[in-house]
């Protein structure tokens, strides 16, 4: 595994992660009691070593009390402090050699501040949730927490009977002794620690659509009263995957789930193979469909191809928005051109002093970066014709599956499929503050109008 060393810390969360090493795989075993809401874990931490031998190093945890810990089976020095895991080994690690920590914790979980509220771990009336986009992860496992740190993930998460766990990945088994039961997820494919999603509750589980052979199964997992309006409100999820796969490529994991929980959420909240709803998300409508289509969108834009740091979320927001508009021109709704002028009539009432790539800590979720990612998105499209666009959209997971970007390499990757120079379409669309022109599509898809 060639390691990757990043130029230093994300610049928005200097205290997260740690660009010293890269974490290979992670293999968690919790034990969750929802009543008392207590959680017990144990973290095998498969790692690799960067380009300078290891004295000290950290992890990313939340206030848990700490048991065991061990970096290669000895017991190192360590220090436990505002979320950060210092550990410094009885032996430093060579220059690019693997190594492994295991950490024991205990306590009881709750979501970490950010300026955005709670992230993470979230105690529900009955079960839990995990949301952990961008800083939440530490809220319930250690890890490396930088979303350029991708890792592969064995989760094996035991609850009283009565309540089903859910994450992102392959179920591989489902054991009950006495009043437990044991569920055990892998997810092979390399993941960015907040993508690691969860959910553990009374659901029911329901099959959305027949995936046929070489297809990609697809699940449901709802609380019992809402199968009716969920049927219908996520009825078209297994069409939306056959057009993502037509226009951005193979669908980049084993299989998809989707959760509902019992109580509301602001928004859904995606994660590795897995995107979780509120409530307030299931209507029976339809209402919420543009964003069944974003979540679904963010498996191949976010989750398989990640941000080398949060600057550059545009790339996951503005790609997930884009594709609602997609579905909704594919589908009979509104065409993309018409919602790129609904969009642009939006930001020409704000501010306009946000620039897509270096947005800023605090406005990495303003609705700006959505809207305008869009719309810089239509604005390629005018600008390389459809044919050329989704070839570039497709060549671009392909050629950054697994892997972190950044706009730099986006905007040269556009450049290698458009007849003109696009230099001046990002500076305008991506490092300008100033909201640029309508852009508009000359030929759209076919049956669509303008």
């Amino acid at each position: 595994m060639a390691v990757q060393q990043s130029a230093g810390p994300d610049p928005y969360f200097p205290d997260n992660g740690d660009a010293r090493y890269r974490v290979h795989r992670y293999e968690l075993a919790l034990d969750y009691r929802p009543g008392p809401n207590r959680l017990a874990g144990t973290a095998r931490i498969n790692a690799i070593a960067g380009r300078s031998p290891l004295t000290e190093f950290q992890l990313n945890l939340a206030d848990f009390r700490i048991g065991r810990l061990r970096v290669d089976g000895r017991q190192p020095h360590w220090t436990h402090r505002g979320g950060r895991l210092r550990i410094k080994p009885a032996k430093p690690v060579r220059a690019g050699a693997a190594f492994t920590v295991e950490v024991h914790w205990s306590g009881n979980p709750k979501p970490v501040a950010s300026p955005w509220g709670g992230l993470g771990w979230e105690e529900l009336a009955d079960g839990a949730l995990v949301a952990s986009q961008p800083t939440g992860a530490p809220s319930w496992y250690p890890c490396n927490d930088r979303p350029a740190d991708k890792a592969s993930y064995l989760i094996s998460v035991t609850t009283p009977s009565a309540y089903a766990v859910v994450a992102g990945g392959r179920l591989l088994t489902r054991t009950t002794k006495a009043s437990t039961t044991t569920w055990v997820y892998e997810q092979s494919a390399p993941t960015s620690s907040y993508l690691v999603g969860l959910a553990i509750g009374k659901f029911q589980t329901v099959l959305l659509g027949d995936p046929g052979p070489g297809g990609v199964p697809q699940h449901g997992h709802i609380p019992a009263h809402l199968l009716p309006e969920f049927s219908r409100d996520f009825a078209r999820q297994s069409a939306m995957m056959e057009l993502f796969q037509e226009l951005f490529g193979p669908y980049p994991f084993d299989e998809y789930a989707v959760a509902v929980t019992e109580e509301e959420l602001d928004v859904p909240v995606e994660a590795q193979g897995l995107s979780l709803f509120g409530a307030n998300h299931v209507d029976g409508a339809r209402g919420s469909e543009r964003l069944v289509a974003h979540e679904l969108a963010h498996q191949w834009f976010g989750n398989c191809v990640s941000v080398a740091d949060w600057r550059h979320i545009w790339l996951n927001e503005g790609f997930a928005k884009y594709a609602e508009w997609l579905w909704s021109e594919r589908s009979g709704g509104r065409s993309a051109q018409q919602l790129a002028a609904t969009a642009h009539q939006l930001l020409a009432t704000l501010p306009q002093d946000l620039r897509l790539a270096d947005p800023g800590r605090r406005s990495l979720f303003d609705d700006r970066v959505y809207e305008r990612g869009g719309l810089t998105l239509h604005a390629v499209r005018c600008a390389l014709g459809d044919e050329a666009f989704f070839r570039m959209l497709r060549d671009w997971v392909r050629l950054h599956r697994s892997g972190t970007v950044t706009t730099a390499a986006f905007a040269e990757h556009v450049a290698r499929f458009a007849d003109e120079p696009t230099a001046g379409l990002f500076e305008a669309w991506v490092y300008g503050a100033k909201l640029p022109p309508l852009p508009v599509l000359a030929r759209p898809l076919p049956g669509q109008a303008p």
